[in-house]
């Protein structure tokens, strides 16, 4: 299990957490819309769902679309 470094919550992350002996698997954060890097710094952690939604939903509220 991972860490949310936001949080603290416990959640499963497919690129951290996967069973080497099964088939990989994407983790649910790449059906995401893209609005953060993978962290990469040792001892970095990523965010859980919740923490990672709510960044993507309180972005979008940052950077509207332009009325088109």
């Amino acid at each position: 299990m991972s860490t949310c470094s936001r949080c603290g919550a416990t959640f499963s992350c497919a690129m951290v957490d996967a069973d080497p002996a099964a088939p990989a698997q994407p983790c649910w954060c790449t059906y995401l819309p893209a609005s953060l890097p993978v962290p990469s710094a040792p001892g970095a952690s990523c965010w859980c769902p919740d923490c990672l939604k709510q960044h993507i939903l309180d972005q979008r509220a940052d950077h509207p679309k332009p009325a088109g």
